[in-house]
């Protein structure tokens, strides 16, 4: 199928499509003609390319990881766990800890100076300039 049936299937822009190609997540052929030809098996591929980007992994992960993904499911996938597939994962959640803790000092330390500015501590859901 061409790049623009898979878009029209998958409800991802051609664009994007081509970035994951480019990525290595997707496979085309080509036609005579240089047009991109993707086998029937794209549409699934492409749903589960985009579950994981849901689920906050990069592009570099989904590499790594897509192989061990079964079933067709449109929202969460199904896995296969290869070797090193709960290893993976497991970083990631680490790496997304890391970061929500380093979010919330960060937090920390910018409503800490509110809180000594002349209108005063901040109120929840007050937006600061």
């Amino acid at each position: 199928m061409l790049i623009g049936e898979l878009s029209r299937r998958t409800g991802v822009k051609a664009r994007l499509l081509r970035y994951y190609e480019a990525q290595g997540l997707l496979d085309a052929g080509r036609e005579p003609n240089g047009y991109r030809d993707y086998d029937e098996d794209a549409v699934v591929t492409v749903w589960r390319v985009r579950a994981l980007l849901d689920a906050g992994l990069s592009t570099g992960v989904i590499r790594s990881v897509l192989p061990c993904v079964r079933g067709e499911a449109q929202e969460l996938p199904e896995f296969d766990w290869c070797a090193d597939l709960r290893g993976i994962l497991q970083g990631e959640v680490t790496a997304m800890d890391e970061h929500i803790e380093n979010l919330r000092r960060t937090r920390g330390t910018l409503t800490g100076y509110l809180a000594h500015s002349p209108e005063g501590p901040p109120l929840p859901g007050r937006a600061y300039p």
